[in-house]
């Protein structure tokens, strides 16, 4: 009998898995499914589902994973990874300029691309030798706006939104990263004239949809199934939201004032010339990692 029960023991324990051996098993999937980054995403499924560091992961690799909703979480992320679900929605959070930004399929994902915006927002702003007020329009998740309140003490941040959807998730935003004191969230729609009470402005940064229409089939599918068409789709030539905002709201900058935007591939001598129509000069063009002209910056005369 005692034999019996120790072979069962040993049959058990040669099932269980340790964290090394769960991270090595998710590790293997995601390769497999050609997943660019299996080892920093393995790990992040794991860190996440366990509620520990990654450093805490690694610290309990020869641990057994012996905690039944742990090992479940870690099965469902790993599930919906590899059916192509972005790993920004499955963990439910992703990094901004060195920040946590809640995300949800109401948002887009932060890219890094993006931090070349906020960067440049933020010298601007340090170079003024006043309190400022910033609006980000189009603002998604709010990870623009909420980075240039933390990095920028002096500056009170507008995130404007048309999307009520989008402004729940700036306000936990706001929460998360206590930044709720410095930035207000409001309803505005950026094709339309800014509100008439909403103020003059010493800068205006906005990634807005840039996607043109007929491009967006072409997108990878975790972009276009997954995150929401409306912060992506810029109209026939993708200029659409960046004419508005150039011609209509560049009206509501200080003199002085600055408007930076984020634009697409192809598109930085489009838009150099749509700011030039709203009335902006000392027009700047800076390039992100990749080479691409991503962000430009205008001046209000």
């Amino acid at each position: 009998m005692y034999g019996k029960i120790h072979d069962e023991m040993k049959c058990a324990v040669s099932k269980m898995e340790t964290y090394n051996d769960v991270y090595l098993r998710i590790r293997k999937s995601l390769k497999s499914a050609g997943i660019t980054s299996p080892e920093l995403e393995a790990r992040m499924i794991i860190s996440s589902a366990s509620g520990k560091t990654k450093e805490e992961v690694l610290a309990m690799s020869k641990i057994y994973a012996t905690d039944a909703k742990i090992k479940a979480k870690i099965e469902d992320s790993l599930s919906r990874r590899l059916k192509g679900e972005p790993l920004a929605y499955i963990l439910e959070e992703w990094e901004f300029y060195g920040l946590p930004i809640i995300v949800s399929p109401d948002v887009l994902i932060p890219r890094m691309d993006t931090e070349l915006l906020a960067e440049k927002a933020i010298a601007i702003l340090n170079a003024k030798p006043w309190q400022t007020r910033t609006l980000d329009l189009c603002a998604g998740s709010g990870c623009i706006g909420i980075a240039i309140a933390a990095k920028v003490a002096s500056s009170r941040v507008v995130l404007a939104d048309v999307s009520e959807e989008a402004l729940g998730i700036c306000r936990q935003n706001m929460l998360k990263n206590n930044q709720s004191r410095n930035i207000t969230p409001i309803t505005a729609d950026a094709l339309k004239s800014p509100p008439s009470l909403l103020g003059a402005f010493d800068l205006i940064v906005s990634n807005p949809p840039y996607i043109p229409t007929k491009d967006i089939e072409t997108l990878e599918n975790s972009v276009k199934d997954y995150e929401p068409l409306s912060a992506l789709d810029g109209g026939e030539e993708g200029l659409e939201f960046l004419k508005a905002i150039a011609g209509k709201w560049s009206k509501i900058l200080k003199p002085g004032g600055h408007m930076a935007l984020e634009c697409g591939i192809g598109q930085a001598a489009a838009v150099r010339y749509i700011m030039k129509q709203g009335g902006l000069s000392d027009i700047k063009t800076y390039k992100d990692t990749g080479g691409v002209e991503r962000v430009l910056t205008g001046k209000a005369t």
